[in-house]
């Protein structure tokens, strides 16, 4: 391996790693960002519900989050590399899938349960992990705010490239150019490999890591805060283009909108990557999810036209995702690095529960009241409930007693 890395030094140097992981998320990322513009074209041609379309979104979302800390401990003990590869090309089936499904239970099982394992090996959980791991301290803050930023930045062109692949070649044609992008992306899982190894004599083991973590306080008010992260943004990526057209405005425009979320959120998370390393990371996820929670009332209160929407999507896109690199360094800041994606995994899966509620009861509570204002309420209160959540966390390093020192022989 160290002649393989000498030989192919360009692809190891830190802004390769940086930006090959940015490029996995920006797909994995920006094809579940683009979503919700199938959503009216799926169930109008299918005729299927919208609370159908939501329920297998719903499912993608919590197989997602029930993945990660199964894949985090691959990656943990294998390596990022292999996982993401074989991220991708999950991936690539599960979009291949969903193009033919005939039947609602076909389509929950590619794009719920295919795609949300998928999204497990490929998004912030893996490819932050392995930076992290990869990246001297020095540089983490950065490579995790870059990394991000570059995800932002796929997710930005994906929502347009989406909505042109419909127009031109019609949903399920646009799903299949989706699928044959994730196989041509599959090189930048080479320069991610960042080597784990087992524990040593002296290192703490899976075992004691994972009681440890579910001993300590901050770990499950991590867990509890994190879920409104995830029922905010899955509900507004799936259903804010319905809501919009039920509104009166264009399609046109919502795809304009969730582009400006997209082109926001680069802005937003290479900055709250750097501030990470600057601010207390509890202090900011305090102030984001009170932010979100201000936009999302303002928004819903305030007359709605295109400036209104392109101004509320500026203001979410700043803070869409940067909770996952302060999160991600909350972890990695209070229980260390080697078992870093494995308990970031479980942490995650807070997110994607609250996730499975926003999309589906987001479809559920329209088609019993048509209307989505419920839930706007719901997302709004589980903001400010996740901000008091994060005040209280102790974010001290835990600190393990080291090896026993030999004695030396006279």
């Amino acid at each position: 391996m160290k002649q393989d890395r000498a030989q192919t030094s360009w692809c190891f140097h830190p802004v390769t790693m940086v930006v090959a992981g940015g490029l996995v998320m920006g797909l994995a990322l920006g094809v579940r960002h683009a979503q919700g513009i199938f959503l009216v074209p799926v169930t109008l041609e299918q005729g299927w519900s919208r609370e159908t379309f939501g329920f297998a979104i719903a499912v993608q979302n919590l197989m997602w989050g029930l993945a990660q800390p199964f894949t985090g401990m691959i990656a943990d003990r294998f390596g990022a590399r292999r996982v993401i590869a074989a991220g991708l090309a999950l991936y690539g089936v599960g979009l291949f899938a969903m193009a033919n499904a005939a039947s609602p239970m076909a389509f929950t099982l590619s794009a719920g349960v295919c795609i949300g394992i998928a999204l497990s090996a490929t998004s912030f959980g893996v490819v932050y992990g392995a930076l992290s791991r990869l990246m001297p301290p020095a540089r983490r803050n950065w490579a995790l705010g870059l990394a991000g930023a570059v995800g932002g930045l796929g997710q930005f062109f994906l929502v347009p490239t989406a909505q042109g692949l419909i127009d031109s070649l019609g949903w399920a044609g646009a799903l299949l150019a989706l699928a044959l992008l994730c196989a041509l992306l599959l090189p930048c899982a080479w320069p991610l490999d960042d080597q784990p190894g087992q524990a040593g004599m002296h290192e703490q083991s899976l075992r004691a890591a994972l009681a440890e973590a579910f001993r300590h306080r901050g770990f499950w008010l991590l867990n509890l805060g994190f879920l409104a992260c995830g029922f905010q943004l899955a509900f507004i990526a799936a259903h804010l283009p319905a809501y919009l057209q039920d509104k009166g405005l264009p399609a046109s425009t919502a795809v304009a909108g969730l582009a400006v979320i997209a082109l926001s959120n680069v802005v937003g998370t290479y900055l709250c990557g750097l501030l990470g390393g600057r601010f207390r990371r509890k202090y900011l996820l305090c102030g984001i999810y009170l932010l979100r929670s201000a936009a999302m009332a303002l928004f819903v209160l305030l007359p709605l036209s295109s400036g209104s929407l392109y101004l509320f999507c500026a203001v979410m896109g700043l803070v869409w995702l940067g909770t996952v690199p302060l999160t991600n360094g909350l972890v990695a800041q209070v229980f260390g690095l080697r078992y870093l994606t494995t308990l970031f995994g479980f942490v995650f899966f807070g997110h994607q529960l609250g996730a499975f509620f926003g999309v589906w009861l987001g479809g559920y509570v329209f088609d019993v009241t048509r209307s989505y204002d419920l839930i706007w309420g719901v997302g709004i209160a589980l903001g400010v409930m996740a901000a008091a959540l994060h005040y209280p966390i102790n974010d001290r390093e835990i600190l393990r007693p080291g090896p026993m020192p030999v004695p030396a022989i006279s």
